[in-house]
């Protein structure tokens, strides 16, 4: 098992049927190894660093009707908010003091928004703050639109690509969205230049380690600059809501993985992590992630952008949050840096 670990360390390739048999089969003693080498990987490329994105939810609206997904548009329950562009400007001018030189805003996909509302947001942002990367993760859209934002000055683009078993995003999702059209919008951002994130959920309903391993082959072949990558979390308030949470010790296998398959990859230590373990960040680190995403969204709405129960939300502020964060993971012998923190190839 460990020669496998050191195959894919080496950049060597492989056959899926080969990563599922070591996925079904890994005991702990190389569960370690394989955190350690994905470590190592990580640790030639970007050194013991940790960089940190002040992340701003913006907008709980959707239009969407995902199954998993607390803020759902059929979600009755849901407290709803919008932040005006002062509140998202204010956010990121307490963000900046605190250190942070990246900002994610990220919503639903919220009508509300429209283009030149979202270049404005952007613009303004960058202007402000020109030394500083702009993340978006606010869904499908046109290639126009696409164009437009990274026009305006963002630099980034999270959009989880959630499974690519096309019968397993179904399941995932209302008949209105198909796998096509978002591994469409993940190919247009990488054309137009942005630094594109993909990613997928462990343990989402349904799901099989034959999908993850074309999850992880997906990963392979698209090579996106940034991969989101977390368990899945039930909500109350959604079909699944009955349904087990993803585990702890698949998902820093998983990203273990993923850091050896694409080794330059920027690799976020997730909330959702954090929330189903008390110290799954630094778990998450010590499995080859790289980057952590606090929350610089008002305090008055972090409780209502809920994507699951049990969210991770720090009351502190974001400096406290910071140095907290700082301490923590010095005891693992890494470093937050202040840093925009792009991917090595742009660098």
């Amino acid at each position: 098992m460990k020669e496998f670990v050191d195959r894919l360390y080496r950049g060597e390739s492989f056959e899926s049927g080969e990563l599922v048999e070591f996925i079904t089969n890994i005991d702990e003693d190389t569960k370690n190894y394989l955190y350690n080498k994905a470590c190592k990987k990580r640790d030639e490329i970007y050194g013991r660093v940790v960089f940190f994105r002040g992340l701003i939810e913006f907008t709980n609206y959707c239009k969407n009707d995902c199954i998993y997904c607390g803020i759902r548009r059929s979600n009755k329950n849901a407290d709803r908010y919008r932040l005006d562009k002062k509140e998202i400007l204010e956010c990121c001018k307490y963000g900046y003091e605190a250190g942070f030189r990246t900002f994610v805003l990220q919503g639903g996909e919220d009508g509300c928004f429209t283009d030149e509302k979202m270049v404005d947001i952007v613009s303004s942002i960058k202007e402000n703050y020109p030394n500083c990367a702009i993340t978006l993760s606010i869904g499908e859209k046109s290639y126009e639109c696409y164009k437009k934002l990274y026009q305006a000055g963002a630099d980034r683009f999270l959009l989880r690509h959630e499974t690519i078993d096309e019968k397993h995003y179904n399941k995932l999702h209302p008949n209105t969205m198909t796998l096509k059209s978002r591994i469409k919008c993940l190919r247009n951002l990488k054309e137009i230049g942005f630094q594109v994130g993909a990613g997928f959920m462990v343990g989402s309903p349904y799901q099989e380690v034959e999908y993850m391993v074309r999850d992880i082959m997906f990963i392979k072949e698209f090579t996106p600059h940034m991969v989101g990558l977390g368990p899945f979390i039930p909500h109350k308030d959604t079909p699944f809501k009955s349904y087990k949470a993803g585990d702890v010790d698949m998902t820093l296998i998983m990203l273990s993985i993923v850091r050896l398959v694409n080794p330059k990859v920027l690799l976020p230590a997730t909330t959702a992590l954090n929330s189903i373990h008390e110290k799954g960040r630094e778990l998450g680190l010590l499995a080859g992630a790289n980057v952590i995403m606090p929350n610089l969204s008002p305090k008055r709405v972090r409780e209502k952008y809920t994507l699951y129960n049990n969210k991770n939300i720090s009351g502190l502020e974001a400096a406290e949050y910071r140095d907290a964060i700082a301490r923590d993971i010095s005891n693992i012998d890494m470093k937050l840096v202040i840093d925009r923190g792009d991917h090595v190839s742009m660098c």
